[in-house]
């Protein structure tokens, strides 16, 4: 697949030194790729601004509550594509299958993670990127229908696109809260570097079918 699109601009105030993370990923399933080429660097750059915008408020309350909801949203969602993991880890156990899939084009690059939801967001496209690897080695193996393995594919990825369209509407409404306090040229110098795109995805914006459950 084509090289992830990249930010324009690096992810970084110039007039603040960050603490950073670098961190080297693989992802291996065209699904969780997609989610690298179409959300995920509107996402840091989202998460980065929230910060940025919320620094410059200065209500330190408006900075808990929206720490919370995100990290609301990324914990609960994580938790449910793990729970779909092992249970299909158990499938493949019960139905005696000991190969394990292998990709032809996995993509490996070198993040920098800048906040604890940026860290959290990384490590849902990686239980997304292990859970494909499930889905796809029980059709390998003939336990899934094509049907079955599409249908699967498509709805976790939409699903997480959507967590990241959640976190580019809290960097809007933020944006706006500093516009109400007479901040919003200082907001705008501050995320010049950002580059974010509040905007929904060209494609996989329409309501998703809740992820489907295959047969024990």
């Amino acid at each position: 697949m084509a090289e992830p699109r990249r930010s324009k601009r690096p992810l970084q105030d110039s007039r603040f030194s960050r603490p950073v993370f670098e961190e080297t990923i693989t992802i291996h399933s065209s699904h969780a790729q997609r989610i690298l080429d179409r959300g995920y660097y509107r996402v840091a750059a989202a998460l980065y601004a929230i910060d940025v915008v919320l620094r410059i408020i200065g209500d330190h309350d408006e900075m808990d509550a929206v720490e919370t909801l995100v990290d609301g949203h990324i914990q609960a969602f994580a938790t449910t594509m793990e729970q779909e993991r092992q249970r299909l880890l158990m499938l493949r156990e019960q139905s005696g299958i000991t190969r394990q899939v292998k990709y032809t084009r996995p993509v490996t690059l070198k993040i920098q993670i800048s906040s604890p939801q940026m860290a959290q967001y990384t490590v849902l496209i990686q239980v997304l990127d292990r859970l494909m690897m499930e889905i796809d080695s029980l059709w390998m193996n003939a336990v899934l229908t094509s049907k079955q393995k599409a249908l699967a594919g498509y709805t976790w990825r939409v699903a997480l696109l959507r967590i990241g369209r959640e976190i580019m509407t809290l960097e809007r409404r933020a944006r706006d809260a500093a516009a109400r306090d007479g901040k919003a040229e200082e907001v705008a110098a501050a995320t010049a570097d950002t580059d974010v795109v509040v905007e929904h995805d060209v494609a996989d914006t329409h309501e998703a079918t809740p992820a489907p459950r295959f047969p024990d």
